[in-house]
């Protein structure tokens, strides 16, 4: 056998793909690991996006319960748990109350909505065909169409009646079972965290928490006003159908940006709808709540919760509207409002670290 034979020569050993103890096999094992659990997460939540979304929904909703709890345990001191049944009984009482009294004159007007508003876009369309500003074979369906397809897929929970009957009642449910024992499933989501880590957890999830109450209450708050407002001043101006629009406006309100974008379509469509005068005071009131809304109800309650940047909210809403419909573009402002609250929690926690090692 000849010496340097390249069927016998021994050269040096490297580690083989099974050899986990050489460093460099480590490293690139623990870079693939990682990888291959950010694309598995990516797509756990594509495809399980329905059900967290009303995890993060009842989130939210227990977070409004707990607030009225906290305001009620300032003039009412008993148990929580007490205090927690009448709010949840005061807020049923207000929807049924609200069902029984108002609900079969909306009806009817929100039917006479539905044609008011299909005509208004009707003459709207034959001014701009008349003008050669829009092709003579774009219809109201096929704009429509154009238009909600920016929006992309709606969820098929939320895609009926029915489905959004059930997805309300299963975001309720949550919200309860979360808002009778905060405690206990905040202590199980910390059991799975380092006992290290589990402080920084608790203090930012009552960050969280509180930062949640605050824009839930500044929200319920915008709402109230700006749907009352909408309603007396709509009625005064004559705009017909006033009560029903003042309810879709504080309704709308939920969605910063866009609900006051949608109402005002609407507000101006049914105004013009009674004649230019009364479609020119429909304008001004819309106006006129927009500044107040603007100017005093959100500065006061970016005051004591989250200053989100309107922009920001703006594209995160068309972002996970488009993903995952009209529920991740109602519960779009609550999840920014997180997230800027972790990651500025974790920014703070990072400094500490750096001046206590410096």
């Amino acid at each position: 056998m000849k010496q340097g034979d390249p069927n016998t020569a021994k050269g040096p050993e490297e580690p083989g793909p099974s050899d986990f103890s050489d460093p460099l096999t480590g490293r690139e094992l623990r870079r693939a690991i990682a990888w291959t659990a950010v694309v598995l997460t990516v797509v756990l939540v594509w495809y399980l996006s329905e059900p967290l979304l009303l995890i993060v929904g009842g989130i939210v909703f227990a977070q409004m319960l707990d607030g009225g709890v906290r305001l009620l345990g300032k003039v009412l001191p008993i148990r929580r748990s007490l205090r927690l049944a009448i709010v949840a009984v005061l807020v049923v009482i207000f929807l049924i109350g609200f069902l029984v009294l108002a609900g079969t004159q909306l009806a009817g007007q929100a039917q006479a909505l539905q044609t008011v508003v299909m005509l208004q876009v009707q003459r709207g369309l034959g001014w701009l065909h008349a003008r050669g500003l829009l092709p003579q074979d774009a219809g109201v369906g096929q704009i429509a169409q154009q238009f909600m397809g920016s929006f992309g897929k709606v969820t098929a929970a939320l895609g009926t009646a029915l489905g959004a009957l059930s997805s309300l009642v299963m975001i309720v449910v949550i919200g309860l079972f979360i808002a009778m024992e905060p405690r206990l499933y905040e202590r199980g989501l910390a059991w799975m965290l380092p006992m290290t880590k589990r402080d920084e957890f608790y203090r930012t999830t009552e960050l969280m928490g509180r930062t949640l109450r605050r824009l839930m209450a500044g929200r319920l708050l915008g709402m109230a006003v700006e749907g009352l407002f909408v309603g007396i001043a709509l009625s005064i101006v004559g705009v017909p159908m006033a009560p029903l629009l003042g309810i879709l406006t504080g309704l709308l309100a939920f969605l910063p940006n866009i609900g006051a974008i949608v109402s005002g379509i609407l507000i101006v469509l049914v105004g013009f709808s009674a004649g230019s005068s009364t479609g020119i005071g429909a304008i001004i009131v819309y106006v006129a709540v927009q500044t107040f809304d603007g100017y005093v109800i959100v500065p006061m309650v970016a005051r004591r919760s989250v200053d989100l940047a309107p922009a920001l909210v703006l594209g995160c809403q068309l972002l996970l509207g488009a993903l995952f419909g009209i529920l991740g573009l109602a519960l779009a402002d609550p999840i920014v409002a997180m997230v800027k609250v972790l990651l500025e929690k974790k920014s703070e926690i990072g400094a500490e670290e750096a001046r206590a090692a410096g």
